[in-house]
């Protein structure tokens, strides 16, 4: 029997039994792993450095094969794998990042008991450069920054895990206490993130280079990183100037160039850009201290600042604020005599024209006024003011005192900005015996509107009147948004037009008109009702049913929402042939039923539901199509042969659902070499009836080693092939029981498929040199597994306190089969060697025994191996001949010693 670190492979052989069972599910690791972890609870830590590959693969059992799926819970920072998952057994992530830490799930069900659940902690181990920064003691600050003042040098550096500072003078390593005018300190509010170097009245030998060197202690082989700051008597915090103007003042299209100068620190300051709208417009360009922005729009206006560092004391900033001219469309409003209660315009009364334009800077805004094309004048009858405080901003009134026949005609708002470069706006406003407030009508026939869903509509309300204002539109039924989006649209034409019109949309839309425009009196309105109609939403849209020759089949279609929802009709067909159809009555469902299929009954059956928008549609797909088959999913890649030169496969599976359908009469089995074009296939023929669960086996011989293949497996019943089921064969070596040889390790939970014997004492455990507390168990154990790796596992027991002298601690291997012949021609019964490697060390070492069990015998009467006393701190390995005549185990009875993770030896010779 030999054992090596590697997979365990086992083969299960059930055939003609139940063979359901529920998932299990355990996480191995490859790529690059700094160290793997056992905590508390079975908790498992992978450690990982930044940067590298993290590989994570889920082996599980069960069968029908399990569902696999990833997910991770959130670690120093939510990233976006915390709302995705991954379907597969291996989770891979290139040059993973700090924030893709945290805790990964693997989680495997197929429907039996409860879902099989595993986790694993990824810690992302990484050292940033540190940064140094300078300060002085608040208040103590002159002139003169350093001259005989107490300052402070911080050092920081993010890491995982936490980093530890040292500080040097020069070549001379600082420490607290080292030099009276030194402390070295951590901030109790900064967790130890940081290490303050405090110089305390500043002397001549404090002006030095200092060096902050950041360490993780060289984990997952990082390196040291370190910084150095040169401290001199002209050390100073940063200062700067802007060289522009606050504001500044541009039209669009022109070239803004900022410039910012440093006019003190030490060390030369870095100059950077930074904007109110947190990035820099991409098109700008920054070259040393000055910011430029080619053709500037009026979407790049806003506060820019310049900052300067140099980790002395706070960063310098200036800003300055860009405004980019501009004028946004004009409006205006005609207001009657405030006096009277009526809306027209009538000889002798006031009238006042409001004129209103967005503009940037509003303090530039000019306005104008002219009258038939001539300018006009404030005067005791025509008042002209601006920026009315009772009023919007960028407004501008003319009153018309005693309204006469002589003051109708075509008034012109004109406004400008100073300094020009933006065209100017003119709004022209008539004023005349004809010109009346608004009346506003929804045409005849157009409400309410039925339209059909998809369809695109136009909602009109009629406005008479001069002028003619700007029409507001919003929904009058609810509280919701327009079509586009909004609260309210405007029109200038009254239409409102919904192109793609949906359901959602039915209901009231209120129109209205606007002072925009128009007469500034109370808004007309009016109410237009649309109804949307559409097919009937019927379930189930499709089903797949899968049914032998001869048995009924029941098919189903119900209507879940229709407009309108009356006269509702329906049609079954089968292909195009019309098999049923009629109305609605009082239910919202119709069923199809074939009594007894046929061969002519398979085929694809549609159920519309009719109304006067459309058809509603389920279809039903009648199948004989077997259900694919599921191989058995107890094993990686189990071998059932083992030959020099090829190998063999038991494939294993069961059916699912095997009465759904007539019985099935054969397998088609495809075979083809991974890579390869060509499928080899042949027919397994089946006799009798499949029953649920049975479990099927067919050996696949002459498999080329060391060569992966695809295996397609698809059921045929009279209605022809079924659904097909693939999966890939790939060779290992023969590491099975029942084999000649056994490989095995402690690297995994499973620990070589050995149990705790029930009837001893107290139990073995797994450990690590790098798991194990040695705290408690001083002088014992070893420092490392057999190779001398601190990460390597090995089974473990403890005998100083609390154990007792004749103490047990036994653990038992699985059953071996003895070959049933010897093919060596050496005499019965065979010869085995057992092979392990151990470490008893320690003044409380006891025995250590190897017994053999032979199934249906008892146990030997003494052990066939056995060992006392402290045998040093190191490995050994014990070789032992055994003659078993009958199915064995192997038992390891100890007190205090260790066995290394993997047990060695070779077959019978």
């Amino acid at each position: 029997v030999c054992m090596r670190r590697g997979p365990i492979w086992v083969i299960i052989a059930l055939n003609g039994q139940k063979s359901m069972a529920p998932p299990t599910v355990r996480i191995v690791h490859s790529g690059h792993a700094c160290n793997v972890e056992e905590e508390r609870h079975a908790e498992r830590v992978y450690t990982i450095r930044e940067g590298e590959t993290l590989e994570l693969t889920c082996l599980v059992t069960g069968h029908p094969r399990p569902q696999i799926r990833w997910t991770k819970t959130a670690g120093s920072v939510s990233d976006r794998f915390q709302d995705s998952s991954v379907f597969n057994e291996t989770l891979h992530i290139t040059k993973i990042q700090r924030h893709q830490g945290g805790r990964y799930y693997c989680k495997a069900e197929n429907g039996l008991g409860s879902p099989a659940i595993k986790s694993i902690r990824v810690d992302v181990y990484f050292l940033d450069d540190p940064v140094v920064t300078v300060h002085q003691s608040v208040g103590e600050a002159k002139e003169q920054f350093y001259y005989e003042r107490t300052v402070f040098l911080r050092c920081m550096a993010n890491s995982n895990p936490p980093v530890r500072y040292s500080w040097h003078r020069g070549r001379d390593v600082l420490s607290q206490g080292s030099d009276k005018g030194v402390e070295i300190y951590e901030p109790f509010f900064t967790q130890g993130e940081t290490k303050i170097l405090k110089l305390k009245n500043l002397r001549p030998q404090d002006y030095a280079n200092y060096s902050c060197i950041a360490s993780v202690r060289n984990v997952c082989g990082i390196s040291d990183r370190n910084i150095v700051f040169k401290l001199t008597n002209k050390t100073v915090s940063p200062s700067i100037k802007l060289l522009v103007e606050d504001p500044i003042v541009v039209n669009p299209g022109q070239t803004v160039s900022l410039v910012c100068i440093t006019t003190g620190g030490e060390p030369k300051p870095t100059l950077s850009w930074v904007s109110s709208s947190d990035s820099l417009p991409e098109k700008s360009v920054v070259k040393g201290g000055t910011l430029t922005l080619p053709a500037i729009t009026s979407d790049e206006a806003g506060v820019y600042s310049c900052v300067a560092t140099n980790n002395v004391g706070n960063p310098a900033k200036k800003s300055t604020t860009i405004v980019v001219r501009a004028m946004k469309k004009g409006r205006f409003w005609i207001t009657p005599d405030p006096y009277h209660n009526d809306d027209n315009i009538q000889i002798g009364r006031e009238v006042k024209i409001s004129c209103q334009v967005e503009a940037t800077p509003p303090e530039e805004l000019t306005f104008g006024w002219l009258k038939n094309g001539r300018a006009l004048r404030s005067s005791e009858r025509m008042v002209i003011t601006q920026t009315d405080p009772d009023t919007s901003p960028g407004t501008t009134n003319l009153d018309i005192i005693d309204l006469k026949f002589t003051d109708f005609g075509t008034y012109t708002c004109v406004a400008a900005l100073k300094g020009g470069g933006i065209p100017e706006i003119s709004i022209d406003v008539n004023i005349s015996s004809t010109t009346v407030p608004p009346n506003l009508t929804v045409p005849r026939g157009k409400s309410p509107l039925v339209v059909r869903e998809g369809d695109t509509v136009e909602l009109e309300c009629l406005v008479s009147g001069k002028p003619k204002p700007i029409i507001l539109w919003s929904r009058a039924d609810k509280e919701a948004p327009m079509p586009d989006g909004t609260l309210q649209v405007e029109s200038y034409d009254g239409v409102l037009r919904i192109v793609n019109v949906s359901r959602e949309m039915t209901g009231s839309y209120r129109c209205q008109t606007s002072q925009f425009n128009g007469f500034n009196v109370k808004p007309r309105e009016a109410v237009v009702e649309l109804i949307v109609q559409y097919p009937p939403t019927v379930e189930p849209v499709s089903l797949e049913m899968r049914q032998g020759l001869g048995r009924p089949v029941a098919m189903n279609c119900r209507v879940l929402r229709a407009h309108p929802s009356r006269v509702l009709r329906y049609e079954w067909r089968l292909g195009n042939r019309l098999l049923h159809a009629g109305h609605f009555d009082q239910s919202d469902e119709t069923e199809y039923t074939v009594k007894s299929l046929n061969r002519e009954g398979w085929g694809e059956y549609t159920c519309d539901i009719i109304n006067e928008a459309g058809a509603g549609r389920c279809t039903f797909l009648v199948t004989g199509k077997a259900y694919p088959p599921e191989f058995y999913y107890d094993t990686y890649s189990p071998l059932w042969q083992n030959r020099p030169r090829v190998y063999g496969f038991k494939l294993q599976w069961t059916q699912m659902n095997p009465n759904a359908v007539d019985r099935i009469v054969a397998y088609r089995l495809g075979i083809r070499q991974m890579g390869q074009q060509r499928w080899w296939e042949q027919e397994i023929t089946v006799e009798g009836t499949i029953t649920k669960g049975e479990l099927i086996t067919h050996n696949l011989t002459e498999l080329i080693k060391p060569e992966a293949y695809e295996v397609r497996l698809t059921p045929i019943t009279r209605f022809g092939e079924g659904d097909s089921t693939i999966r890939i064969i790939t060779y290992s070596a023969p590491v099975n029981p029942h084999l000649r040889e056994f490989h095995c390790s402690f690297e995994e939970e499973p620990i070589c498929m050995f149990t705790q014997d029930k009837n001893d004492d107290f139990d073995w455990t797994r450990h690590s040199a790098a798991t194990r507390d040695t705290k408690y168990t001083p002088n014992t154990g070893p420092s490392g597994d057999r190779s001398g790796s601190k990460q390597g596992f090995y089974m473990y027991i403890e005998t100083s306190r609390p154990r007792k002298e004749g103490e047990v601690a036994r653990l038992v291997s699985p059953f071996f089969n003895v070959a049933p012949k010897n093919p060596y021609g050496i005499t019965n019964p065979p010869a085995y060697c057992f092979g392990f490697f151990f470490h008893m060390y320690g003044k409380h070492i006891g025995t250590l025994n190897a017994l053999l069990r032979q199934k249906g015998q008892a146990a030997t009467e003494g052990p066939t191996w056995s060992l006392s006393g402290n045998q040093g701190d190191h490995w050994k390995q014990a070789k032992v001949s055994i003659h078993p005549t009958a199915s064995f185990q192997v038992s390891k009875t100890l007190c205090d010693w260790m066995i290394r993770e993997s047990v060695r030896g070779r077959i019978p010779t």
